[in-house]
């Protein structure tokens, strides 16, 4: 990296704040309050991807160390926070994207559906990661997720959410957790 690029220097301080494990999948966001210390050129695009000053982050494990320390805040801007600092990138749609779901059924035969992300990680459909439907995206499935973030379906991902659809009481939906989401 440029050691004469504000930018750069401030992407590099970031990853070099976090701590030097690899499991970076829940570090405690809601106790870092750090003053804003600028915007920086990061974009998340529609399709998922990351880019950096124009060029997209190739690297997988950068992007989910980064999506690891990514929030929205209240006044509707995202956010890479460190213990130390506060970085406001951009986000065209959703920050993260479902890459695929996953059905199973509990010792009970409750059904239980995760979604997978693009970072890798999964979470239930359920009272915590509710389903919405996005008005903008074609009325594509998304779900709510920790620190005001969340991540819509990909094309292949919604397809397969739809397959597995069924009728109830006249409403086309899938059933997870007890609780059924309507798809319409």
């Amino acid at each position: 990296m440029a050691d004469n690029n504000p930018q750069e220097q401030a992407l590099a301080a970031l990853v070099a704040q976090l701590p030097k494990k690899r499991n970076f999948d829940s570090p405690p966001l809601q106790l870092w309050d750090p003053p804003l210390s600028g915007d920086i050129d990061i974009v998340i695009r529609s399709d998922g991807s990351w880019w950096h000053e124009g060029s997209e982050i190739r690297r997988p494990a950068i992007v989910r160390v980064f999506a690891s320390i990514l929030r929205r805040e209240a006044d509707g801007d995202y956010y890479l926070v460190t213990p130390a600092e506060k970085w406001r990138i951009k986000v065209d749609a959703h920050p993260l994207l479902i890459v695929d779901f996953e059905r199973s059924e509990s010792d009970s035969g409750t059904a239980l559906i995760k979604a997978c992300l693009n970072t890798g990680k999964q979470y239930p459909l359920d009272k915590d990661h509710p389903l919405f439907l996005e008005p903008e995206q074609d009325k594509v499935a998304g779900i709510a997720l920790p620190h005001g973030l969340s991540a819509l379906c990909s094309r292949s991902a919604w397809y397969r959410l739809v397959e597995d659809a069924e009728e109830e009481a006249g409403v086309l939906g899938v059933r997870s957790a007890g609780i059924f989401w309507p798809l319409q």
